[in-house]
């Protein structure tokens, strides 16, 4: 009962976290009345609820890896009466999927933790038919996202930097533009948003969301400093409490791709080595 309280928190805190970046990602997708949908990394399912809505004759189908994330989401569409959203235990990089049988692939930062990108985008590639798109988020760099800059310092005020984050490995343009095109997209545009993510209405409860994240938790088991921690962590999300609650700056990347037919396009030269 614990744990799944303790998921039911997460999935409202994640969803109200990225509430202004889900307005701008729900607006590019523009998903049509007949899409077939496939969300990855769907977690609560927010995003595949929005896609099922919206695509009222077609289906949106959710993937993710936490089995207890999706048992959440599939309550919630049967409490919204959307038949059309299914959702599956499945990950994006090795699942085997029909060939094109997707109009439209999304993903609100879902696809920055593949064990191989190159191979994931490849196998998504092929669940996209001819023409179809791809729509997904990700972060910038960590020093153009403070959430993760204020956390770490908070934490380690001592330390040179943190290590490398998988939250970040798709955050240059270049090396993402790269994946997505020898996976078989092309068009590839970036968006940049700016928008603060929420972490709570002060900061008591945004400490206690923030205890739940793995670098915290393990700073936080340290007995010796944990008075000391907490007090920073306080601190610092005093510091940034504003009339709508604690807010960090972010930005993240919009990103979309339209799948090519079975030949790939001629490229006239390649700009990655301009």
């Amino acid at each position: 009962m614990v744990a799944e309280e303790a998921a039911l928190n997460f999935a409202d805190f994640y969803d109200a976290e990225l509430a202004l970046h889900n307005a701008h990602f729900r607006v590019a997708a523009a998903v049509g009345r007949s899409d077939r949908v496939l969300d990855i990394g769907c977690g609560a399912g927010q995003t595949t609820r929005d896609a099922a809505r919206a695509a009222e004759a077609g289906r949106a189908h959710g993937i993710d890896l936490s089995a207890t994330m999706l048992e959440i989401a599939r309550r919630r569409s049967a409490e919204e009466g959307l038949p059309n959203a299914t959702f599956e235990l499945a990950d994006a990089q090795n699942y085997h999927f029909a060939k094109g049988e997707f109009d439209l692939c999304i993903s609100r930062f879902g696809v920055m933790f593949f064990a191989d990108p190159a191979v994931a985008f490849a196998n998504i590639a092929n669940a996209v038919r001819p023409g179809g798109r791809f729509i997904f988020m990700v972060w910038q760099g960590r020093d153009h996202n403070e959430w993760a800059t204020a956390i770490h310092e908070a934490l380690d005020p001592d330390s040179t930097g943190p290590a490398a984050s998988k939250a970040f490995s798709l955050s240059e343009p270049s090396v993402t533009s790269g994946l997505l095109e020898t996976a078989g997209f092309t068009a590839i545009e970036f968006r940049e948003i700016n928008e603060p993510v929420f972490y709570g209405p002060d900061p008591e409860t945004a400490l206690a969301t923030i205890q739940t994240f793995e670098n915290v938790k393990s700073a936080l088991d340290r007995p010796a400093t944990t008075a000391e921690i907490r007090a920073r962590l306080l601190d610092m999300l005093e510091a940034h409490q504003t009339p709508y609650g604690i807010q960090f700056d972010s930005r993240a990347w919009l990103i979309t791709g339209r799948r090519y037919g079975d030949s790939p396009p001629c490229f006239i030269g390649d700009f990655r080595s301009a």
